[in-house]
Parts: structure tokens; sequence; C-alpha cells
């Protein structure tokens, strides 16, 4: 019963994974999935098929646990720091709590991110330039800019590209730069260089005015557009009840976020920077030569415009017909102001007497959200994880930000999710913990035995903190999945630990043989030394299945290393726990039945 009650709360603990939505859940369900079969299958199969394999298979005579050379070593190793720590409980029990209390700077060192940056082996450089470059100027700057980004040792090939391509799916205007840097790999780059470095010598090699930089994955970066709609990790919605006003909040958010010291780039969008020929119907001399506004501004459509008069059929395919004037004829005001209108009588006047043409500024788009009109500001945070950059932000635009009338900004992004990921764990892993130790109630019957199973948590966290600590690691999603995970396994190993400490106090207490202090250490001993292989072997097992995580490169790679790293340590920590202070714990529990036993008059207020 111990181990299937293990195995399940295993899989009860991945409880919360299945809670995530959108894009964290669809990365790690499947992770989820699999796992919650394997142990599922496995919590009915060690009470199923396990013992009747062990009923047919074992035969003949059966070597005793302590005979095995493997064994009989661990037990001299183990077997005097056990009795030691019996000896000295209280002490080995402050001592764990004190460590306990020293990962808590650790943790507040670490940063936190929504997902750690893919290394797929090529970057996305994406620079902004003004509204209005000219297409001349744009592809000198583009050659340019690959010319210099060539010349870094690491790159081997850039793909440059500004404006959008001859189709309809690319809708990207002339200010968007994208330009894919292709790298050598990781061998050959130069001694001791790491990809945030690469970035930051490519961010200040290429530094042009008005044009500022992003860098980011290529993939990710096409997913996150699709996803939230920005370029990069984290931005800002700039809501408001007009394009002026979010224009000038838009502008002085991205002043007081370029003066951070994390900050790489920030671009707010301009919403004034598109240029317009504006045609202002006169119509008061429309009515003089008996026309109507619809006459002319059908003019208008046809002459500049086009209009489609007809379809060219061809089997299934059709094919519109449109008219419009010959590109000598549209391309300046003066040309356009010669459109001739015609009237009822017949006469053929020219536009420019009809209306009025003048070149005019405005909005170059308009993007709505959530029934308003919204501006975006693109945020490049650098390497700083982008929940600290946000809370050193909101800070900095508490103090200096002064918005107009009717305007609010709202953080997007990769923020969002992280926001809405640590939302829902914030309420689904409580849940989950006491769904943990109902199980384990129910398996133990006791409910000091099921708090001592619950400790391996707290102290597993040790481990896990200080290897991510060590490996420059930050917290994020993938980070709290190997949390969850390593919480079911710490409840198994502990469950196993416990499970061997009973055994070995119950047959005692039953052959009579635990009267005195000396009969309880002699019975820990037993149950937690010789027993030490199967325990070992347990951990070593789940350890050697996640080490290839923690080694593993490659794209994903970064994401699977945050889910491992906190198991890989936290199992480490744990075990040693089980090792010295579970020991400790369960000699403190039961030196107080032999208190009680010594003494009966003491039975009755320990029930």
């Amino acid at each position: 019963p111990s181990v299937f009650f293990a195995l399940l709360v295993i899989t009860v603990s991945f409880l919360p994974i299945f809670a995530l939505e959108e894009t964290e859940g669809r990365l790690f369900k499947p992770l989820a999935f699999t796992k919650t079969y394997a142990m599922g299958f496995a919590a009915i199969l060690s009470v199923t098929l396990t013992p009747a394999l062990a009923a047919l298979l074992v035969r003949g005579h059966i070597r005793r646990e302590e005979d095995h050379p493997v064994q009989r070593l661990l037990m001299r190793a183990y077997g005097p720091v056990v009795r030691w720590v019996v000896q000295h409980r209280v002490a080995v029990i402050a001592a764990a709590l004190l460590l306990l209390a020293t990962t808590i700077p650790v943790v507040a060192r670490l940063g936190s991110e929504f997902m750690p940056p893919l290394d797929e082996g090529t970057l996305l450089y994406m620079p902004v330039a003004p509204e209005g470059i000219s297409m001349t100027a744009a592809a000198a700057v583009l050659q340019r800019m690959d010319r210099e980004l060539r010349e870094i040792p690491e790159v081997t090939r850039v793909f440059g590209k500004i404006g959008r391509a001859d189709t309809p799916t690319d809708p990207a205007p002339l200010s968007m730069v994208e330009t894919v840097i292709q790298l050598a790999p990781r061998e050959s780059w130069r001694p001791g260089l790491t990809p945030a470095e690469l970035v930051e010598e490519m961010d200040a090699k290429l530094d042009y005015p008005g044009m500022p930089n992003l860098f980011w994955m290529p993939i990710q970066t096409r997913t996150e557009m699709l996803a939230t709609g920005f370029r990069s990790r984290l931005g800002v919605k700039v809501f408001g009840p007009d394009a002026v006003s979010i224009e000038q909040a838009s502008i002085e958010l991205e002043r007081i976020l370029e003066a951070l010291p994390a900050t790489r780039s920030a671009v707010a969008e301009r919403l004034s920077g598109g240029f317009y020929l504006d045609i202002r119907t006169d119509r008061e001399a429309v009515a003089r030569h008996g026309l109507r506004v619809g006459d002319v501004h059908e003019v208008i459509e046809t002459a500049i415009g086009g209009r489609e008069i007809s379809q060219v059929v061809a089997g299934r395919e059709r094919y519109p017909i449109s008219v419009r004037y010959a590109r000598d004829f549209r391309e300046d005001p003066s040309a356009i102001e010669r459109a001739l209108v015609a009237t009822p009588a017949g006469a053929q006047v020219p536009l420019g007497q009809l209306a009025t043409l003048e070149f005019a500024m405005g909005p170059p788009f308009v993007r709505s959200e959530a029934g308003q009109l919204v501006g975006y500001v693109t945020v490049d945070a650098g390497d700083q994880p982008i929940v600290d950059y946000v809370r050193d932000a909101e800070q900095a635009l508490r103090d200096a930000l002064v918005l107009p009338v009717g305007v609010r900004v709202e953080w997007a992004g990769q923020f969002q999710h992280y926001e809405r990921a640590r939302d829902r764990l914030a309420w689904v892993v409580p849940v989950t913990l006491l769904v943990v130790a109902l199980l384990l109630y129910l398996n133990t019957r006791s409910l000091v035995e099921t708090l001592i199973v619950l400790l391996a948590v707290p102290f597993s966290l040790i481990g896990a903190f200080w290897l991510l600590f060590a490996l420059d690691y930050h917290l994020s999603i993938g980070v709290g999945v190997g949390l969850i995970a390593l919480a079911g396994l710490d409840a198994q190993t502990g469950v196993v630990m416990l499970l061997y400490l009973k055994l070995a106090h119950a047959e005692r207490l039953q052959a009579g043989r635990l009267r005195t202090g000396l009969d309880l250490e002699e019975a820990i001993v037993e149950g937690a030394a010789r027993r030490i292989r199967p325990k070992l072997m347990t951990v070593a097992a789940m350890t050697a299945g996640l080490l290839p995580l923690l080694w593993s490169s490659g794209v994903g790679a970064d994401l699977m290393k945050r889910v491992a790293a906190p198991m890989v340590g936290g199992l480490a920590s744990s075990f040693a726990l089980e090792l010295l202070v579970y020991p400790a714990l369960f000699a403190l529990w039961k030196s107080r039945s032999l208190a009680v036993t010594a003494n009966p008059n003491l039975q009755g207020e320990t029930k």
C-alpha cells in the first residue's frame, strides 16, 4: 500500500500543470499527460502484477539484505551517522531549520520570468526605422547593417529584409526591419563569449540614430507576435480616447523606460507618422455645375484608386478587371487636379475647380482593443528578467509619468502570460497539496506521519534553489513545473523511508524489545541503515533519468534544463533530509511513546 500511495501522490502532484492555460498549458500539458499515465499505470501494477511476478519468479534461497556487499559497505558508512543523529536529534533538527532559513536570501536573489530565452542557433535583429523613410535610404541602411553584422566572427550568414515582401501575408511597413543572423556552432566562438555578450556586442556595433535595436529569436518572435502582437517579450499597451493623447503618453513612456539601466530599447508607435493626400470637395462649386458630391467621389475612385468594371472567366478561375488613370496622370497633385468630371450638360470640369487638394499627417494605422483605441510601446529589457524589469519600471512610471485624462497603460507580452499562470497556480498548488496530504493520511492513518512526509517538500527546496542559483537560472514556469514534479518525488521517497522505519519499529515492539531509549535507537538504525540500499537505488534511478536533461543542448534544451535543475538539486537535499532529519524526527516522535510506556499516568493525556 505504501508504494501504491507513493505513486498515486506523484500522479496527483501533476494536477496544477493541467490547470495551466494558453501558451504554458499547450507547452507543458503533454508532459503532464505522459507522466500521469505512466504513474497511474505504475500504481496499478505495483499492487497487481508486481506481487504476482515476485511469487512466480523468486525461487530458492533469498539472500538477506545484510549479506549484500553494497549494503554492508553502506551500513558501515551510514550506521554511525544515523546513530549520532538519533543521539543528537534536537541539534540535527535545529541545524536543518537553520539551513532552510539560509535559502531565503538565495530565493530573493533569483529573478523571475515567464519562459527562458530559447537558443535557436540564430538571432532576429529588428530595429525600427523612422516613419516616412524612403525606399532608397531604407535599402542603403539595410545593406550597411548586413555588412557590419557579417564582420562579427560568430556570424556565418545574414539575411536582411525591410518593408514587406510581394505577398498579402506580410503586411510589414517600410519602417520594419527583419534580419535573420545565422550563428556558427558554439564550439567555434571566441573563448568565454556568452550569447548575452554577443548580443551586447552587436547592439554596440549597430548604433544608428533614430533606429533603436531589438534582438530576439526568430521562431519565438513569430509565435509571440501571433499570441500578443508584440515583436518582443515585453510591451506596454496605452489605451485612450484619441490618437493624440495616446501618442503623447506613449512617447513619454518611451522616454522614461529608455532611462532605465536595463533597457536595451523602447519604441513607441507614432500614430501621426502617416502621409496623406486629402481631397476636400467644395460643395458650392459642385452645386454650381449641377453635380453631386457622389459624382466627384466616383471620378476620384476611378482615376486614382481604380474601379472594378468586369471579370475575366477562365474555367473555375475569376480575375477582376479594374480601370484607372495611367501613372503619368495620377502620380502628383497637379496631375490629379486635371482629372475631368463630366457635368449633366456635357461639360468636362477639372477636379481642381471642384475640390481642394492638400497634404496632411495622420495615423498610419489604428488599433482598437476592448472598445478603446490603443497604442503599443515595444520594450527590449535586455538580459534582466521581465518580472524584475516590470517591478523597476513601474516604480519609475509612478514617479515620473503623468497620463492625459482618459489614458491608461497595461503591461503586455510575456508578462501577461506570467501573471495569468501565477494567479492560476496560486490557488491550484495549495489545493493539490491538500489532496496529497489527504492521500498520505489515508495511507498512514497518522497525522504525525503525514506531516513528517510533507516536511520533505520545504527541505527539498534547499537543493533546488541553490542549484538554480549556481546555474544562474531565473524562476519561470519551467522551473515551477520542475518544483511541482519535485514535490511528488519527495513524497514518494519520504513514504519509502518512513515505511522502513515503521517496519523496524513495529517488529521490535511486537517482539517486546522496545522498552528503552537504546532499544528505540537500535530500531531506527535498523530501519534506516539496514535498508539504505533500496532507498539509495530509488533516488539514484530518479537522478540518473534527469541528468541527461540537465546536460542536454540544442533547441529546446534551455527550457528542459529549467525543469530538470530543481528536481536534481531537490532530490539531493531531500535525500539528505531523509537520511539525517527523518531519523531524528522519528526518534523525537517515538521517544514520547517510550515516556508513556514508562509512566502509565501519561497515557490519557497523550491520547
